[in-house]
């Protein structure tokens, strides 16, 4: 369910704010590659308009968002990437820390905080303690996630606890996942112009809107991310169902 922000429009059409909405944050490299930088530069400068994004995505009455950080395969990368990555990450940290608690902003770690440098694993510990009362925006950020893997240990926590076959459905395993009880992505984003998940959200975003943007991460900004939410303000969500059957309520948008 969706509701419209007056707040945020395109054009002179109100704009039906999705609830969840994921982006897979892409193309930090090839935006240094076309500029003749090294990819270091890059990785800081998408950090710089995840501040705008985040002071949109508040605005605009999204009450989930969720960041594809780092991800399982990741690891894969270059020595030297990896440790600017992880960084990064903690400079960012440092630096939106306070103002992100202060907009009401709860901030969660999706993923595995094994192999994570220690220092950066203190640092995301200490934010999510520090933010976990906030109610404005609920800000999931995915650092070593990996979708099949999500699975995998939520099926092996099921499995230790000594839960019956028959006793295991979706709800139940949605409950095991590191989203718990929160909404699945209404829209997940994915930058750069590539169009797959890569390993992101492949349980709840079975029913998600897609939208993909030829637009690398570091110049997405809230022009784009008003372009995605108006788009999919245009379409009809049927999860199954026909246009018969939603015909009664298709005057409302995703319903």
């Amino acid at each position: 369910m969706t509701e419209t922000m007056d707040a945020f429009h395109n054009g002179s059409s109100p704009v039906h704010v999705p609830r969840h909405v994921a982006i897979i944050m892409d193309g930090n490299g090839r935006w240094a590659r076309e500029r003749g930088l090294p990819r270091a530069v890059g990785h800081r400068q998408g950090t710089e308009n995840l501040r705008e994004i985040l002071r949109a995505a508040v605005e605009t009455g999204i009450e989930v968002l969720t960041l594809f950080a780092f991800s399982t395969e990741n690891w894969k990368r270059p020595r030297a990437e990896i440790r600017v990555l992880m960084n990064t990450l903690e400079l960012v940290i440092d630096r939106e820390l306070r103002e992100l608690d202060e907009q009401g902003v709860q901030i969660r770690h999706i993923g595995e905080l094994e192999g994570i440098p220690p220092k950066l694993q203190r640092k995301i510990r200490e934010a999510v303690a520090l933010t976990r009362h906030n109610r404005t925006l609920i800000l999931n950020v995915a650092l070593n996630y990996g979708g099949r893997d999500e699975i995998v240990r939520a099926v092996r926590r099921i499995v230790a606890e000594g839960i019956a076959p028959e006793a295991i459905d979706e709800q139940l395993i949605e409950r095991y996942l590191y989203t718990g009880s929160l909404p699945d992505p209404d829209l997940i984003i994915r930058t750069s112009g590539e169009r797959r998940l890569s390993n992101f959200l492949v349980w709840q975003g079975s029913y998600a809107e897609y939208h993909f943007t030829s637009v690398y991460w570091p110049d997405f900004g809230r022009e784009h991310l008003r372009d995605a939410l108006a788009e999919y303000s245009r379409r009809t969500r049927r999860f199954g169902q026909t246009d018969e059957q939603l015909r009664p309520r298709l005057s409302t948008p995703h319903v």
